[in-house]
């Protein structure tokens, strides 16, 4: 990778859903010279679409935000994960742990200028030092910990045209697998998302969401009916008038879900 030259800005996005409190940052960071904020998220959907669409050197991000968090904003980002990353947010002691035990920065709203100027020299030194298309592995650790902490798959973050839309897991009535992607059913709309179905059952919550076959998952909520075939498999009738078969693989854990289900 060829060296920045001297003076060369340094491009950032602040991300906060609360417009006092990006107005604050904005305001402190005015006093960098070498810092150009060239965009301003107030929400996780808009923000995805900004880092790809701008690929900027660094991401102010707050952590709590409605709807997509600032983790959910990372997961979806991969490898276009900015050189930079400074993790804005209140006093959570869950977060400020795992961003410790990464060795990633960041700072405590309201915003003490002498901690934000620690964290703009760190930036410095991570976009000086940035490798191209390589994410910084301590964020994939990072994730890899949230993930593994006992929090399960809440909202997808789905495409329709030109827009991104978020799905309640809560409303996916049932899950397709489509290859190299997973078709959720939610009522009368469709949804393709990237992914597994094996990775989907991994995520999901095992008190509503159950692996019925090797192509498919349901939610318990939409269920009307078990229905046995012939064959000893089952077929699942759901809500929206959908039969998911019920392989016999699948069959024994499935009924003891239901039986414990509330």
């Amino acid at each position: 990778m060829a060296e920045r030259t001297p003076g060369t800005q340094i491009t950032a996005v602040i991300v906060d859903d609360e417009p006092l409190a990006r107005e604050g940052l904005r305001e402190l960071l005015a006093a960098y010279a070498d810092i150009r904020i060239v965009a301003e998220c107030e929400d996780g959907v808009a923000a995805i679409e900004t880092v790809r669409s701008l690929r900027p050197d660094c991401l102010f991000l707050d952590i709590q935000m409605p709807e997509i968090g600032g983790f959910e904003v990372l997961e979806q980002l991969g490898e276009r994960i900015p050189p930079a990353v400074v993790f804005v947010t209140a006093y959570d002691e869950f977060a400020l742990r795992a961003f410790e035990v990464h060795a990633l920065d960041y700072v405590l709203k309201p915003i003490d200028p002498a901690r934000l100027e620690l964290a703009v020299d760190r930036v410095r030194r991570a976009v000086a030092s940035a490798v191209p298309f390589a994410a910084d592995p301590r964020i994939a650790d990072l994730l890899a910990s949230v993930a593994s902490s006992g929090g399960y798959l809440e909202r997808f973050l789905v495409r329709t045209g030109s827009r991104l839309v978020v799905v309640r897991a809560a409303d996916v009535e049932w899950i397709e697998a489509q290859r190299d992607y997973v078709r959720l059913h939610c009522r009368e709309k469709r949804h393709l998302v990237r992914g597994t179905l094996q990775e989907m059952a991994s995520r999901l919550d095992p008190s509503r969401f159950q692996r019925v076959h090797r192509s498919a998952i349901v939610n318990i909520d939409f269920l009307l009916e078990v229905h046995p075939l012939e064959s000893g498999d089952h077929a699942l009738l759901m809500r929206g008038g959908a039969r998911v078969p019920l392989s016999r693989s699948y069959r024994d854990a499935f009924m003891a879900a239901l039986q414990t289900h509330r």
